[in-house]
């Protein structure tokens, strides 16, 4: 029987420590009214080289199209 219980509680001590992160998550994201991490900027309002430069590639692939 010691076994079954010794079993129970290591499991349950798994168990706790994978979902954590989970629960975590969960308790920020109702602790700030749907706002997981706070303020942050949305999806695509900030500069970066990879947006950068498939926007060049974007506007040379429509030139190219547009010259033929």
């Amino acid at each position: 029987m010691g076994v079954v219980v010794e079993l129970v509680f290591f499991m349950l001590l798994i168990a706790i420590v994978a979902f954590a992160p989970l629960g975590y998550f969960i308790y920020m994201y109702t602790m700030k009214n749907g706002e997981p991490f706070g303020d942050t900027e949305p999806h695509g309002d900030s500069d970066s080289a990879v947006l950068n430069m498939a926007e060049k590639v974007v506007s040379a692939v429509k030139g190219l199209v547009a010259k033929k």
